[in-house]
């Protein structure tokens, strides 16, 4: 289920169409996917890392986890697999119910899940996370010194 009001708060970058939607799936199923035969999984990929099969942690350690991730640019992808958003403001709270959290180059994603509190939220890291994610740490830092050089009057 979609939270309108939240979507329309967020600093929406784009909406991704179903193409490029399918591609985004494809590719967290390739990291985060991995091992997903005989669960729930039709129904919620985060069955996932509830059922253990990707390392990960839960609740309040996820949420902290995810806390301390930064970026640039963070997808929201709907746990039916139809609906992508791209925001450069990370989600407190999803538009979604069940939805996947992510930077575009999947360096982590966070899981929230309708179960909140029983099962999940849920936080994993890429299994190349040492290596990718200095890439968005980057891009934050850049983004930083651009706005600070636009403040001192730079253009």
């Amino acid at each position: 289920m979609v939270d309108r009001k939240t979507l329309r708060k967020m600093n929406r970058m784009n909406e991704y169409d179903a193409e490029e939607t399918a591609r985004l799936v494809q590719s967290w199923l390739d990291v985060f996917g991995r091992n997903r035969q005989g669960l729930n999984t039709e129904a919620y990929l985060w069955h996932v890392f509830s059922s253990g099969r990707i390392p990960c942690s839960s609740g309040e350690k996820a949420r902290r986890n995810y806390a301390a991730e930064i970026c640039c640019e963070f997808v929201i992808l709907s746990n039916d697999l139809k609906k992508a958003v791209g925001t450069d403001i990370k989600p407190e709270k999803p538009p979604f119910s069940d939805c996947y959290v992510f930077p575009p180059n999947l360096a982590w994603t966070m899981a929230f899940t309708h179960e909140d509190g029983w099962l999940g939220p849920y936080f994993a890291r890429h299994p190349r996370y040492s290596e990718i994610n200095p890439v968005n740490i980057a891009k934050v830092r850049k983004r930083e010194e651009m706005a600070r050089a636009k403040a001192q009057g730079w253009r």
